[in-house]
């Protein structure tokens, strides 16, 4: 079946979810890997993932070239995070530990996933980082469920970048569609070599991320860090929601315990015991047990599970689900929840992190810790 022709079937087979209401943003797989290469053979080779679309998004009809302007990492604007200012990155759920970041030693890189999935602003592919509805949106969900994971670790960096449209993921004009996500990716670059030359002081960092976000890190990464003198900064990589190829890169090695640094761990969530149709699997694809750090596929108790969020920000739901390493995916128990009979979903991938907020959050300061130490 053709590149195109493969993408009508996973048309056919989506459906439309919106989950804003549980505090998750909102993000689809994508046919654009993480290695966002030029080769086609190497998109339907990694790339094939079950689609999530809202039924509000179109195609866009501006150019992917001309229709945004370039961002300016100097003005605090365009950062949703930033320790100069108050974001919702700084918020902690009721009952965990608020730490100042004057005490902090490492700083946590971070990169949401697509919150652009509505209705296209001014037709244009990539989004204005000026858009005040979407920023509220982006740092309603995003910035304020999942970056706020990593503030007990360090001091919060998350750029506002062209990010693509959702519907960047289904048009059938492929050169288009690399433009689009190539535009995006230039911001997070720029925004991170500006931190690097502006703020980091050689202290070290956290990179983390989610779907889209992790499209571009991998990147970002593979060209920026991999290899170079700042991979000696690197705690550790949280490349979460995509499906990262074990030797993505050339030095930088998946983690293989809970205070393993200078390393990266990713995972794709789905309902136990569910076989997703055409998603890249297999033993290739890195996949970490949030509840125990390792990749066996040893099943881990709900017990183990220190606290998840979901739709309340403030109300740590203890022993939410389960984890299991299974064949390239991640499986987890439904939890329980206000209103979880709605939840009907068997691809968890808006709940990747939040599902494991407190042992996400409490690994990254053990991986800080022991950086700090070794």
């Amino acid at each position: 079946m053709s590149f195109r022709g493969t993408l009508r079937v996973f048309r056919q087979k989506s459906r439309d979810f919106d989950f804003g209401c549980y505090g998750f943003s909102f993000d689809s797989y994508s046919f654009r890997q993480i290695l966002q290469t030029t080769d086609m053979s190497t998109y339907i080779k990694y790339l094939s993932f079950v689609f999530l679309i809202t039924s509000c998004a179109s195609l866009p009809k501006g150019d992917p070239i001309s229709s945004t302007a370039a961002t300016d990492y100097t003005k605090l604007s365009n950062w949703a995070a930033h320790p100069h200012k108050k974001d919702k990155a700084d918020m902690v759920p009721e009952g965990l530990t608020k730490v100042s970041e004057d005490d902090l030693s490492v700083d946590v890189f971070f990169v949401h996933p697509t919150t652009y999935t509505k209705k296209a602003i001014n037709d244009s592919w990539n989004a204005p980082t000026t858009d005040l509805k979407l920023n509220e949106k982006t740092d309603n969900t995003t910035i304020q469920y999942q970056a706020s994971i990593f503030n007990q670790a360090g001091r919060m960096y998350a750029p506002r970048y062209r990010q693509a449209h959702i519907s960047a993921y289904f048009t059938e004009d492929d050169d288009k569609a690399k433009k689009v996500f190539d535009i995006a990716y230039s911001d997070v670059k720029k925004a991170f070599d500006y931190y690097i030359k502006n703020y980091n002081q050689g202290r070290p960092f956290i990179i983390a991320s989610h779907s889209q976000g992790t499209t571009h890190c991998g990147r970002l990464i593979k060209e920026v860090v991999d290899g170079s003198q700042l991979e000696n900064q690197l705690v550790a990589a949280y490349l979460i929601g995509m499906p990262v190829p074990k030797d993505i890169f050339k030095s930088i090695q998946p983690c293989i315990s809970s205070d393993d640094t200078g390393c990266f761990v990713s995972w794709r969530t789905y309902k136990n015991g569910h076989n997703p149709e055409d998603v890249v699997r297999g033993e290739q694809i890195t996949v970490h047990n949030p509840l125990t750090w390792t990749m066996d596929s040893s099943h881990a108790d709900k017990s183990q599970n220190k606290g998840a969020i979901i739709r309340n920000f403030d109300k740590l739901i203890n022993n939410a689900t389960d984890a299991k390493v299974e064949n390239g995916i991640l499986w987890a128990a439904k939890p329980k929840f206000a209103l979880s009979f709605l939840f009907t979903a068997k691809n968890y991938h808006i709940a990747d992190l939040n599902f494991y907020y407190v042992n996400v959050r409490e690994n990254a300061v053990e991986r800080a810790n022991a950086f700090l130490k070794r």
